[in-house]
């Protein structure tokens, strides 16, 4: 007798651990491969727990219409861009506000600047100019191509001249082209802009070249590599460059996390920053 109880409280043992077995085989979620939306809004997935089937937990799929580090991103109609950033080169701390407003799927109005903290004997803080600008969306990658064209275009105003940087000029405007191509895993892009700044001292244009890679290795973590490649029509107050960037970022539904590292061959200049970029 004693033999049969304890055999049959062995096999309810085995029974209920295989019952919990496949209980949590059922609950284990996958996460799923990165695919390009035919959408302009992020999707939304439900997630539902195999334990409670009545409660469904929305969850934003991250996708190409919310991936806002992309460098062929547009914010679409009605939607809103925060793009907050903290950068550190040669004694000089930089923290900054990036805004973006999508008016249709074609035309995005943004307004960008921030303020300089110089710990160096120089003295140089205060506010940058404050940029005003638009990206417009002139081929949407529909043809046989696939190529991505964007208009960019800006003015900036009111920076302080005692800086003696481009970024803090006394006005300055910059028109440039953006084009690219988007894959599921990879975007590959480039831009040409020109910028010229009017200043009675210091005035001067200069033009980049800009090669990007972005690639999307899973579900939720990017890396994006690009170089900057700048030159300048006098040497004497804004010197040629060769910078290379990097960025890694982690993605939670519409908000990215970025680091940053950029470094210049001629000058061996390191700057690190840190970006949050909030799609509402």
């Amino acid at each position: 007798m004693k033999r049969f109880v304890f055999f049959l409280i062995g096999a309810l043992v085995s029974v209920n651990a295989m019952a919990e077995g496949v209980v949590l085989s059922d609950t284990s979620i996958e996460e799923e491969p990165f695919v390009a939306p035919q959408t302009q809004q992020p999707q939304q997935v439900a997630v539902v727990d195999s334990f409670d089937a009545d409660v469904a937990q929305p969850v934003a799929k991250n996708s190409l219409s919310n991936d806002t580090s992309d460098p062929l991103f547009l914010v679409g109609d009605n939607s809103f861009l925060s793009d907050t950033y903290v950068s550190f080169l040669d004694d000089k701390l930089r923290i900054g506000e990036y805004l973006g407003y999508g008016i249709n799927n074609n035309f995005v109005f943004h307004a960008n600047m921030h303020y300089q903290i110089d710990f160096s004997h120089d003295h140089e803080n205060g506010f940058s100019a404050t940029e005003f600008g638009g990206t417009y969306r002139m081929n949407h990658g529909g043809g046989k191509n696939h190529i991505i064209a964007d208009a960019l275009f800006g003015l900036k105003l009111w920076g302080g001249s005692h800086i003696r940087t481009p970024e803090y000029a006394d006005s300055s405007y910059f028109a440039g082209l953006r084009f690219g191509r988007q894959y599921n895993g990879i975007t590959l892009a480039g831009t040409v802009k020109s910028t010229w700044v009017f200043d009675d001292n210091r005035g001067l244009s200069y033009i980049d070249f800009i090669p990007e890679a972005y690639l999307r290795f899973q579900y939720n973590w990017r890396m994006g590599l690009g170089f900057d490649i700048r030159r300048s029509t006098n040497p004497h107050l804004l010197s040629n460059q060769e910078w290379v960037n990097f960025k890694l970022l982690r993605q939670f539904g519409n908000t990215q996390y970025i680091g940053k590292l950029d470094y210049e061959f001629d000058s061996h200049d390191l700057q690190a920053g840190f970006n949050i970029r909030i799609l509402f």
